[in-house]
């Protein structure tokens, strides 16, 4: 009998940014909103299937999108009520998901701005397809 493997490939049309802070997730957000002149909104929290029992884990959920390009913007903690986002990546605390198109001028802008805030340790972009758990970055 004849066999067909079929190769599934997510599409990871994002770009990531870890950023490590100590600050709770609306202090950063206020930050980020001074410095980008953005306008996060806090949305009702991501829910993940934790795979025990049907246990959800939630993490703290950001929204933002720039009406002109249609680019959007979502920020997300890394730590939620039962464990990580992305497990492998314990020392971000938080992640900047940018979707739909954005130039890389613009990315540089954004990833130099969020290094100067003093609070945040570091902002670096993050590759998705290197990420073991990025299906938990779909939604």
């Amino acid at each position: 009998m004849n066999r067909k493997i079929l190769k599934f490939e997510i599409d990871l049309d994002f770009v990531l940014i870890a950023i490590t802070t100590s600050l709770k997730d609306y202090r950063i957000c206020y930050y980020i909103n001074k410095c980008l002149n953005f306008n996060f909104t806090r949305v009702d929290d991501l829910k993940l299937d934790s795979g025990n029992y049907g246990n959800e884990m939630l993490f703290s959920f950001y929204n933002y999108s720039w009406e002109n390009t249609e680019t959007d913007f979502y920020f997300i903690g890394n730590k939620g009520t039962e464990g990580y986002l992305v497990p492998e990546m314990r020392e971000a605390d938080y992640f900047l998901m940018i979707k739909n198109y954005i130039d890389d001028e613009d990315l540089e802008n954004i990833i130099s701005c969020l290094n100067k805030i003093p609070e945040i340790v570091a902002a670096v972009k993050i590759d998705p397809k290197k990420i073991k758990s990025r299906e938990n970055l779909l939604f």
